[in-house]
């Protein structure tokens, strides 16, 4: 079955930069044929998407994360990536990879998160 795996969360100073990855398993066709994204949520809060990226390389970003955040894809390793720079504390969360698969239109699968901390 299709599992997605997220690393590179951690706790950072505001200002600081990390970069999260999700890899992607158990797919035939691979991610080529996938739309991703990264949500994120907090306690108390709906979980909200911050970057997507389809398949034909399309990005669209959350306004709050334009300009300091970059959602990329490489579908030769299965990996999507979220490049987070000039992190402020409400970007902490814990941060979610999901997978968008045919027939189009809803956010299939999702990994089991990483915790993104930000401190003042």
């Amino acid at each position: 079955q299709v599992q997605l795996v997220e690393s590179g969360g951690g706790l950072v100073q505001a200002g600081g930069s990390l970069r999260l990855s999700c890899v992607a398993s158990g797919i035939i066709w691979g991610i080529n044929v996938m739309d991703m994204g990264w949500h994120r949520q907090t306690p108390g809060k709906q979980r909200e998407l911050v970057a997507s990226v389809t398949r034909a390389g399309t990005t669209v970003y959350r306004d709050s994360v334009k300009g300091r955040f970059t959602i990329s894809r490489d579908n030769t390793k299965n990996t999507v990536y979220l490049q987070m720079n000039s992190l402020k504390p409400e970007d902490t969360a814990v941060y979610f990879c999901a997978a968008d698969s045919p027939p189009y239109g809803t956010w299939n699968y999702w990994g089991q998160g990483t915790q993104v901390t930000v401190s003042s």
